[in-house]
């Protein structure tokens, strides 16, 4: 393996040149001299050129009318859906060289490349003003430069999704999007039209599992797996084709937050993943992801029990293992939001030679609605040539002209064939030059113009219920709760009882937790439960090894022994932990500097926390609600000797993830590392403990 450090020295290959690409379009922020777009210095932009000084505004004023003209258009289109988004650059390089046999896309199989990336995280559901912790799916799209042109991963964080054909997609969006008559409720799905939506499309029962499940509220985007959903196509030099799914894994694991901790952060910081995102990269924490793949012989196509053109269906890892192929860094924020994350523009279609589809109706929808969506948005076709999404590829065509062209053709001709250019550009078919060009995989293609899915598409339960049975106890718990929070905000009877039928298909266990819930009869006639599990879609057994950028809130007072802290902190920090200081006040508290006042936070901020106050907050309300609440929440505890009253306050019961002021030494460090490193101790009982 050759994993990639961003850290080291730079490789040759294509990451160098996307920088300098972008250097050309920056603005110079050392020259402050003001002027107009057309370069003219201005000698004041806070009044309007009047006749007199009260008199009225002139229309000669061109600063003006510029000024304001700009203000009025600064705001295009949001996205239809993936409106709520934050952006990062990073590298991609492979590992080796295994992928050759299988692909062209040197990307893919040269480990000598470093291919510079632009990935954008995002919801699906709510609008570009909402929270970005809401229960919904997320948006895992990356950008690949390479030098054999642009490709874009555009993916999910769950891998399957809520239709199989491309054509009910504005059904789907239509449904989860507020309801018409009032625009409520935003970025929620916990509404009728959803429900309606979801009870009368079986299709999607899959993938509401996995919405239910804790996979639709993540930690956060560097611990979030993503996932290209479809079956794609891998095309080798000798034209022989091999099916492959990507799959995104993050270094730190796969971790998520808890529903209650959910609604409470979208009142404290409804930035919360964009900001942490943001930080982490700040800091130099680069969050790193691991490209695998699961590849199929073509000869396997139909060996498997569902079809692999059916983009609500996985291939599980425990019957085609993912097969690590590279790693992803993201090192640099980027400079402008707009100019940058709002304006890139990702589609499906953008591939490159290696690279290919299969028949997936889906697929082959999205192949036409993202660039669609892209003109609109972007205010005509010429939106590659914005720096976010200009290839490092040469580009020569004989397309032109348009809104936002500023490439300068210098030839005469604009059309093929010519022969005034000498024919340029020339295709490889004149050429004769055939290296690196894209050629589309040959597939024989017959059959009756039909609007009718394939029988192999028609199995709505079977994964769903393996879903369910891979999942850990807590994990189930979680689903049900959220049925029952979704459901019970749809008004309409009929629509739960009819979800509640649906269910029953998928586990009995299931229905009867919901139904119980909603005070519905349990439902009769069940499919019964095949027993298949895949333990790999269990977020129980992600990675729990490493507390780095875990986030600890360390409670102080003036009563604080720095002595009895510090070696606990460095201990955390060198592990790569972020320990924040929150105290009564501002300013200095016992020798240390307060990073926060205290009731300025809220536990659901932190992963963890550590209570090292001296008795000083054992008295304060809000401090003991803060370790409660972070108790509830599965999180670790931690007390030292000065913490030992504030920890009694709180009256936690015993339980996983408390490390209490008995424990000293390297033990205590040991002890809450690893409590931390656990993510969450849903384990505990936490019915007695007070609000």
């Amino acid at each position: 393996m050759n994993p990639l450090n961003p850290l080291g020295d730079p490789v040759a290959g294509e990451s160098d040149d996307k920088q300098r690409q972008l250097d050309d379009y920056r603005i110079d922020s050392t020259d402050t001299r003001m002027t107009t777009d057309q370069g003219v210095r201005i000698d004041d932009t806070d009044n309007s050129l009047s006749a007199g000084e009260r008199g009225p505004t002139l229309l000669e004023d061109f600063h003006f009318r510029e000024k304001v003209t700009r203000f009025d258009h600064e705001r295009i289109p949001e996205r239809v859906v993936h409106a709520r988004g934050a952006g990062a650059y990073g590298k991609f390089q492979a590992y080796d060289d295994s992928l050759a046999e299988y692909t062209v896309a040197r990307f893919l199989c040269d480990p000598s490349l470093v291919t510079p990336t632009f990935v954008r995280f995002s919801t699906v559901a709510g609008s570009r003003g909402s929270a970005d912790t809401v229960r919904d799916v997320r948006g895992f799209a990356t950008k690949f430069y390479t030098h054999q042109g642009n490709y874009d991963l555009v993916g999910n964080n769950m891998p399957v999704f809520f239709i199989q054909d491309g054509i009910k997609f504005p059904d789907f969006v239509h449904a989860v999007k507020p309801e018409p008559h009032n625009e409520i409720p935003q970025a929620q799905s916990a509404h009728d039209t959803f429900w309606d939506f979801v009870q009368l499309q079986p299709e999607s029962l899959h993938m509401i599992m996995w919405l239910m499940s804790d996979r639709a509220i993540p930690r956060s985007y560097r611990m979030m797996q993503g996932f290209g959903v479809h079956t794609f196509r891998l095309v080798g030099a000798e034209g022989r084709g091999t099916f492959v799914k990507f799959h995104w894994k993050p270094v730190l694991g796969t971790h998520s937050l808890v529903w209650d901790e959910v609604l409470r952060i979208q009142g404290n910081d409804p930035d919360f993943n964009r900001r942490d995102l943001w930080e982490a990269i700040e800091r130099g924490a680069y969050p790193e992801y691991e490209l695998g793949v699961q590849l199929v012989p073509e000869a396997d196509e139909h060996k498997f029990d569902f079809d692999l053109l059916d983009a609500t269906k996985i291939i599980p890892e425990e019957e085609v293992p993912v097969r690590p192929v590279g790693k992803m860094v993201l090192d640099r924020n980027p400079e402008n939001f707009f100019a940058e994350t709002e304006q890139v523009a990702f589609h499906t279609a953008n591939i490159v030679p290696g690279i290919d589809f299969t028949n997936d109706p889906l697929l082959q929808g999205r192949n036409f609605s993202y660039l669609d969506t892209q003109l609109i948005r972007l205010a005509g076709p010429n939106f590659p040539q914005i720096p976010v999404n200009r290839p490092i590829a040469p580009v020569h065509n004989d397309q032109r002209d348009g809104y936002h062209q500023h490439m300068i053709h210098q030839s005469r001709t604009s059309y093929s064939v010519n022969s005034i250019s000498g024919g340029c550009p020339m295709t490889a078919a004149k050429s004769g030059e055939w290296d690196g060009v894209f050629q589309h995989y040959q597939e024989r293609v017959d059959g009756n113009k039909i609007r009718k899915r394939s029988p192999s598409f028609e199995d709505h339960y079977s994964q769903a219920t393996l879903f369910w049975n891979s999942m850990s106890p807590w994990e189930k718990q979680h689903i049900v709760a959220a049925f029952l929070f979704e459901l019970g905000h749809v008004e309409r009877r009929y629509i739960k009882e009819k979800v509640l039928a649906h269910l029953i298909h998928i586990d009995q266990t299931l229905a009867e937790g919901v139904a119980a819930g909603l005070g519905l009869e349990v439902p009769q006639g069940g499919t019964g439960n095949h027993g298949k599990m895949s333990p790999a879609l269990s977020q129980a057994n992600a990675p729990r090894d490493t507390i780095a950028t875990r986030k600890i809130a360390v409670l102080v007072s003036d009563d604080t022994a720095a002595s009895e802290l510090e070696p606990v902190r460095g201990a955390l920090t060198g592990q790569g932990a972020i320990c924040e200081i929150l105290a009564p006040h501002e300013g200095t508290v016992a020798g240390l500097t307060a990073d926060r006042q205290l009731t300025t936070a809220s536990s659901v901020l932190y992963d963890a926390v550590l209570l090292a106050d001296g008795g000083g907050l054992a008295a304060d309300a809000y401090a003991v609600h803060f370790v409660r609440e972070a108790f509830k929440h599965g999180k670790a505890v931690a007390a030292l000797p000065g913490g030992r009253a504030l920890l009694e306050a709180a009256a936690l019961p015993p339980g996983p993830g408390v490390v209490g002021p008995d424990t000293t030494g390297d033990a205590f460090e040991r002890e809450f590392g690893a409590a931390i490193a656990a993510h969450r101790h849903f384990d505990r009982d936490i019915s007695g403990v007070p609000a």
